[in-house]
């Protein structure tokens, strides 16, 4: 276990006073499958997401602010790029190749599925920003990338990026200069099955590849996941 990231936080917030007075959330959404803590109850906004292969993808953005600290969940529905592409093949020129695809992956659309994540991540590194960490790494076992980000204001990005039963999950907790690292909202995020119970694996899951077993979270509840942060102390491969 890593615990001085989280002693950090603690410690932090003890000292910070009205700043972080303001109890946080546990904030689930059952329907895109996720838990995570919030400063306050997160603005949901209704979006689409433009994918490698410019399939215009449903999409959901979870949102809320502290202070001058920003949080945000954005989960991509991937489960629709098939049909999207599939559809899209259809009106491709003769002979063009890419976008045409090739027969049961039309408009390559399993290729976009398989490339969500690294796509994700160099939409951030085209930002006006230096990028100080990128890794590998879990929540709950589900495999993903982990960013940092130095922005041209100072201000620090802090990104996950997991792929999960074809949703594509990019994670951000923005702070200002000087300010530590979002430990409630980094390490509070976790999966949520299909009964609205917290999901965790007991070997990595790779989406698009067959699930390993569950651990047995029955009668459990929500909100047992948890990030591994980005930041001091990385270990990727933690489990």
């Amino acid at each position: 276990m890593r615990w001085m990231p989280l002693i950090s936080t603690a410690l932090a917030l003890a000292i910070s006073g009205p700043l972080f007075a303001q109890e946080w959330i546990e904030f689930a959404s059952r329907e895109d499958r996720f838990t995570c803590n919030f400063p306050t109850q997160p603005k949901i906004t209704e979006t689409t997401y433009r994918s490698q292969h410019e399939a215009d993808l449903p999409a959901r953005v979870y949102s809320a602010t502290q202070g001058q600290s920003r949080y945000s969940v954005t989960v991509v529905d991937y489960n629709q790029a098939q049909r999207i592409l599939t559809e899209k093949a259809k009106s491709c020129p003769v002979g063009a190749e890419t976008c045409l695809g090739s027969p049961g992956d039309e408009g390559h659309w399993k290729a976009d599925i398989r490339g969500a994540m690294d796509y994700a991540s160099w939409q951030l590194m085209k930002r006006d920003a230096k990028l100080t960490l990128f890794v590998w790494g879990v929540v709950d076992l589900v495999e993903g990338r982990q960013m940092q980000l130095t922005n041209a204001d100072k201000s620090r990005t802090f990104a996950g990026i997991y792929m999960h039963e074809n949703r594509l999950y990019i994670i951000e907790g923005t702070v200002p200069a000087g300010y530590p690292e979002p430990g409630l909202f980094q390490q509070s995020v976790g999966w949520l099955d299909e009964n609205g119970v917290g999901l965790r694996y007991q070997s990595y899951y790779s989406n698009g590849f067959p699930p390993p077993p569950r651990v047995n979270r029955a009668g459990r509840g929500q909100g047992q996941g948890r990030i591994d942060a980005p930041g001091a102390n990385v270990n990727p491969g933690k489990q």
